[in-house]
C-alpha cells in the first residue's frame, strides 16, 4: 500500500504533458482518458482576465497566425513534453540504478538520489494512543504548522487533530536560522496558549521537509535548503537541537523533541492501515519525494542486518547528473536558470508545485507571443514571474489516475493501493512518535520477561560449586542428584583398532543403525535413521525392543550383511546402572519415552530376547554405552587426549576420564574409568530453584515426568521449542507480540518445535526465516513481531557493530551455549590444549550426520556475560573438579 499527499486541498494534478506513451502513442499528442487538451483549461487566466487586473495587454496584430497555424503552434510546444514508454522505462532504470548505488554507499557527492535512513523501523499497527505535539517546517512552502493529535487506538473513534498555521515572513525564511527557529517555538507556545493543555512533559513530532543526514530518530544534520529557503548557519547543523534551544530560550512549556521526520515519511506513516500496512510514502507538492520501508541489511551505512528502516529516497535531485536530459523541455531550462538553484532539484522543478504555475506561465507566454494564444496579446501580468499560482492550474487533471495507470505499466507484477493523505502528513508524524513509544515499552516488556534467564558470573560460580558438590557426592555413594555410573569403559582408543562393527544409537525420536568399517585409512561410516513412533516410544517394553530388532534387520538386509554375526554396541541413552561392559539396568526412562516393563531391567538382555523372537537373525551383543561415552570414545579415535564427551541433544549429559580410586562403587585403586554422570538430573533436589523460571515451571508440570530431570528441561532440544513458546505466548497476553492477539496455533502444545532454533541460528538472513517459520505456523506478523522473535531465539546475534549489548545473554549460559554454538543435536567432546580445554564436535554422533569439527578455546574476559564464558561454563564444570581432583 501506498500513502499519497498530491498537492493537498485540490482534486489532482495539471501536468498531463509528461504522461507516459507507448511506442504506438509516440506521435500523437497525449490526450488520457479522452480528456480535451490543456490550453482547453486556460480562458479563466487567460489574456482578458489578467489585464484585469494588470491593465492593457500588449498585443500585436500584424503576422498573426490563421487558427489553423495556432493549433500547429500548440502541438509544436507541447511536443517537447512528450514522453514514451521507452524513455519512462529508461528513466526508471536509471533511478533504480541510482538507488541501489546510494544504499550500497558507492553514490558520488553529487548523487542522483540520496537515499538517506531515517531511522524509523516500524510502521503503525492501529494499536498507538495518547496525545502528540506536531511541528511542520517546509510541508506547505512558506508557512509553518503546528498540530494537535490525539490517537484512540484499535477500539477509539478518530478524533481529528487541531491544527493551527503561521505565515513565514519572507525576512525569516531568509534570515538567520536562529530567527527561524525562535519563530518557529514562539508559534508553539501562541498555539498551546489557545488551548487548556497541561504543562506537563508534552512529547513532540518534528516534521522538517528538507534533505537531511539522519543519525537517529531525534538527530538530523541539514544538507541543503530548497523550496525556498535560504536561512544562514543551519546547513551542516542537527536542526533537532537548534528547535530544543530554541523551545528552551522561550521556556513557556516542557516540550520533548522525539522523532524528526520529513514530511514524506509523515505521509506514509499517517495512511490508515486497510488490508496491509501502508509502506511507501509519496508527496508532490510544494515539492517532491518518495519514502519506503527498506530491508536494513541492505542499507550500508547502517552496518545492520536485522529488521527494516523506512529510507527517504529524495528524488528532488533526481536529474541533477543529466539523467533527465532526453525529456527536459526548452520551458524547463528557462525555469531552472531563474531559479534560486539553478542546475539542482532538477526533477522537483519538473513536477513539484513551487514551480508548477510558473512553468504553465512560461507556456502560455511563448504561445500568446506567437500569437497562438490570447489573440497574440500578453499583460504584464503574465510577463511577471510567479503571477500563476498552484491554485490556478491544480484543478486541470486528475493526476492519481495517471500515476495508478503509471506505475500498472512499470510494474505490472505489482499490485498497489493509493491512499490519499489526509491532512498532509501531520497524523503520521504523530504516529510516528507514537510508535515509537509503543516500541520503547514493548522492548522494555520484553527486557523484564527475559532479565531472570540472565546469568551473571556470581550465579554461573554458584552453580559450578553445586555441581562439583553433588558429583563428589555421587562417586562416594550419597544421595546426589548426580549418580556418577561407571561405564566399565576403562581407557579411550589408541588408533589401532580395526575391523566392521554394527552400531545401535537409540535415544530420542530417532533410531539409527550404523555400520562402522575401521581401518588403517581412518573410519567409514554408513548409517541409516529410523524413527519410533510415540506409541511405540510410550508402548510396552516387548514392542518397543521387537521394534528395534526390525530395523535392525531391514539395515542388514540393505547393507548386504544378512546372514552375518558382527559384533555390535548398543548406544542406550538412557540412565543406566552398568553392571559390566555388556549389562546395563535402566534406572528411568527419559526424552518422553515411557515404555512399561523395562525400568529396573537388563537393556541388553531385553534386546537379546527380541533377537531370539525374530528367528534367523543373528547378531552379538557385546558392549553397552551411553552415548555421552560414544560421544568421546568416536573423538578419542583421532584424539587420544580426549577424556570428557557432551551431549546437547534431545537430553544432555556429559562423561569422563576419573581415577578408579574415586569409584567406590567399583573394586580397586588403579587406572582410570569413564563415569557417566547423568547430569539431566541435576538439580531435582531442588539446588537449581532460584534459576527456574516460570516458563521452565510450565514446561516441566506439563511434561510425563514432573519433578523429574530439571537441568535437562532447561537445556535440551525436548524442551527447548516448548519453553519458547510459553514465553512467546506471555509476551502475546501483554500485547508485545502479534497485536496481543491469542492463536489456537500458539495455544498448541509442541508446535514450536526445537529445530526452529537450529534454523534459525544457522541462517545468514535469520530474520527472514523467522518470519518464514512463524508464517508457516499461522501467526498474525507483523515486521515487528518478526524482529521480537529473533531477539529472542538469538540473542546478540546481530553482526551489526550496533547490536544492544542488553541483548546479548538472555539465556543461562548453557542454553546460550546450546543455541550460538551447538544446535541441537550436536555433540563434542573436551581434549586437553595448551592453551586451556577445547570442545571438539563429534561427527559420528550426532542426530543430524556428520558435521564440521571445531576447537573453541576459552579465554578469560571481565564481562559478566561474556560469550566466552557462556560458551564453555558445562565443560568448566567438570574441568574445575578434574583439577581439583
Amino acid at each position: 500500500m501506498l500513502g499519497s499527499s498530491i498537492f493537498p486541498g485540490f482534486s489532482g494534478m495539471p501536468h498531463i504533458e509528461r504522461e507516459e506513451l507507448t511506442p504506438e502513442e509516440s506521435d500523437q499528442l497525449l490526450l488520457p482518458g479522452g480528456r480535451p487538451p490543456l490550453w482547453k483549461h486556460m480562458e479563466s487566466i487567460g489574456a482578458v482576465g489578467l489585464q484585469q487586473r494588470e491593465g492593457v495587454p500588449s498585443c500585436s496584430q500584424k503576422g498573426l497566425p490563421c487558427p489553423s497555424d495556432s493549433s500547429e503552434l500548440v502541438l509544436e510546444c507541447l511536443q517537447q513534453f512528450k514522453v514514451t514508454q521507452t524513455q519512462l522505462q529508461q528513466i526508471q532504470n536509471s533511478l533504480l540504478g541510482s538507488m541501489e548505488q546510494a544504499l550500497g554507499g558507492q553514490a558520488s557527492p553529487a548523487s542522483a538520489v540520496r537515499m538517506l535512513p531515517t531511522y524509523v523501523g516500524s510502521t503503525p499497527h492501529g494499536t498507538e494512543q495518547g496525545d502528540f505535539l506536531v511541528l511542520e517546517l517546509g510541508a506547505t512552502g512558506a508557512s509553518l504548522r503546528v498540530l494537535w493529535v490525539t490517537l484512540m487506538g484499535t477500539e477509539g473513534h478518530r478524533m481529528e487533530p487541531r491544527s493551527q498555521e503561521f505565515v513565514i515572513p519572507p525576512e525569516v525564511m531568509l534570515g538567520p536560522g536562529q530567527q527561524l527557529f525562535d519563530f518557529a517555538a514562539h508559534c508553539l507556545s501562541e498555539f498551546l496558549d489557545a488551548f487548556p493543555v497541561s504543562t506537563q512533559d508534552l512529547q513532540l513530532g518534528f516534521s522538517f521537509s528538507f534533505p537531511c543526514h539522519q543519525t537517529g530518530l531525534d538527530r538530523s544534520t541539514l544538507i541543503s535548503w530548497t523550496k525556498g529557503f535560504r536561512c544562514s548557519g543551519v546547513e551542516g547543523h542537527d536542526v533537532v537541537q537548534l528547535l530544543r534551544d530554541a523551545i528552551k530560550r522561550q521556556g513557556a512549556y516542557s516540550i520533548d523533541v522525539v522523532a524528526v521526520v520529513n514530511d514524506t515519511v509523515g505521509t506514509m506513516m499517517g495512511c490508515e492501515p486497510g488490508v496491509g500496512p501502508c509502506e511507501v510514502g509519496l508527496v508532490v507538492d510544494t515539492g517532491t519525494n518518495a519514502c519506503y520501508m527498506e530491508e536494513a541489511r541492505h542499507v550500508a551505512v547502517l552496518d545492520e542486518d536485522r529488521g527494516r528502516v523506512c529510507v527517504s529516497v529524495e528524488w528532488g535531485s533526481f536529474g541533477d547528473d543529466e539523467a533527465l536530459g532526453p525529456v527536459l523541455t526548452t520551458f524547463d531550462h528557462a525555469l531552472d536558470r531563474e531559479s534560486l538553484n539553478p542546475g539542482a532539484q532538477r526533477f522537483e522543478k519538473m513536477i513539484g508545485g513551487l514551480y508548477l504555475g510558473e512553468l504553465v506561465r512560461l507556456v502560455l507566454a511563448h504561445l500568446a507571443q506567437r500569437g497562438a494564444l490570447f489573440g497574440g496579446c500578453t499583460s504584464p501580468a503574465l510577463l511577471r514571474r510567479g503571477s500563476i499560482l498552484l491554485e490556478h492550474v491544480t484543478e486541470m487533471e486528475d493526476f492519481l489516475s495517471i500515476l495508478q495507470e503509471t506505475v500498472m505499466l512499470l510494474v505490472p507484477e505489482c499490485d498497489v493501493s493509493f491512499i490519499p493523505s489526509v491532512d498532509g502528513g501531520g497524523r503520521g508524524v504523530a504516529m510516528v512518535t507514537a510508535v515509537a513509544a509503543r516500541l520503547a515499552a514493548h522492548r522494555r516488556l520484553l527486557e523484564e520477561t527475559l532479565a531472570p534467564f540472565r546469568l551473571n558470573r556470581e550465579q554461573l560460580a554458584a552453580v559450578q560449586a553445586q555441581m562439583q558438590e553433588a558429583m563428589a557426592k555421587g562417586l562416594q555413594g550419597e544421595a546426589s542428584s548426580l549418580r556418577m555410573l561407571p561405564t566399565y569403559v576403562r581407557a579411550t582408543p589408541d588408533g589401532s583398532e580395526r575391523g566392521d562393527f554394527l552400531a545401535l544409537d537409540l535415544g530420542g525420536t530417532n533410531f539409527r543403525v550404523l555400520l562402522v568399517r575401521v581401518t588403517a585409512g581412518g573410519v567409514q561410516i554408513t548409517s541409516q535413521v529410523y524413527s519410533i513412533p510415540e506409541c511405540v516410544a510410550q508402548g510396552s517394553g516387548q514392542q518397543l525392543f521387537d521394534h528395534i530388532v526390525d530395523c535392525i534387520v531391514d539395515f542388514q538386509q540393505k547393507q548386504g550383511l544378512s546372514g552375518q554375526s558382527l559384533p555390535l554396541g548398543f548406544t542406550f541413552s538412557f540412565p543406566c546402572r552398568q553392571l559390566g561392559l555388556d549389562q546395563g539396568i535402566l534406572l528411568n526412562w527419559t526424552k518422553g519415552f515411557n515404555a512399561s516393563d523395562c525400568e529396573g531391567q537388563d537393556v541388553v538382555c531385553l534386546l537379546r530376547e527380541a533377537i531370539g523372537r525374530k528367528q534367523a537373525v543373528k547378531l552379538n551383543v557385546v558392549a553397552i554405552v551411553n552415548d555421552t561415552v560414544g560421544t568421546m570414545m568416536s573423538c578419542g579415535y583421532e584424539d587420544p587426549r580426549c577424556e570428557v564427551g557432551l551431549i546437547v541433544g534431545t537430553g544432555t549429559n556429559a562423561c569422563y576420564m576419573e581415577e578408579l580410586r574415586n569409584v567406590a562403587s567399583v573394586a580397586g585403586d588403579s587406572g582410570h574409568m569413564c563415569i557417566n554422570m547423568e547430569w539431566g538430573a541435576f538439580g531435582d533436589d531442588g539446588s537449581l530453584g532460584l534459576l527456574r523460571t516460570c516458563f521452565d515451571a510450565n514446561v516441566d508440570q506439563a511434561s510425563i515426568n514432573p519433578g523429574k530431570q530439571s537441568f535437562e528441561k532447561m537445556i535440551s532440544g525436548m524442551y527447548l521449542g516448548e519453553i519458547v513458546r510459553h514465553i512467546l505466548l506471555h509476551l502475546t497476553s501483554l500485547g508485545v507480540l502479534f497485536r496481543g492477539q491469542q492463536t489456537q496455533r500458539l495455544q498448541t502444545r509442541d508446535i514450536f518445535k526445537t529445530k526452529f532454533l537450529s534454523e534459525i541460528e544457522s541462517d545468514s538472513l535469520a530474520l527472514r526465516q523467522v518470519r518464514a517459520i512463524l508464517e508457516d505456523l499461522g501467526l498474525p506478523l507483523t515486521s515487528d513481531d518478526a524482529l521480537m522473535v529473533l531477539e529472542l531465539l538469538w540473542p546478540g546475534g546481530s553482526h551489526s557493530q550496533g547490536a544492544s549489548p542488553s541483548l546479548c545473554g538472555h539465556l543461562p549460559a548453557v542454553r546460550r551455549w546450546v543455541w550460538q554454538r551447538c544446535s541441537p543435536g550436536h555433540c563434542g567432546c573436551l581434549s586437553p590444549c595448551p592453551d586451556g580445554p577445547c570442545l571438539k564436535k563429534s561427527p559420528g554422533t550426532t542426530l543430524a550426520g556428520p558435521g564440521p569439527r571445531s576447537y573453541l578455546s576459552p579465554a578469560t574476559q571481565d564481562s559478566q556475560n561474556s560469550p566466552n564464558v557462556a560458551i564453555l561454563w558445562p565443560l568448566a564444570l567438570i574441568s574445575g573438579f578434574l583439577r581439583e581432583k
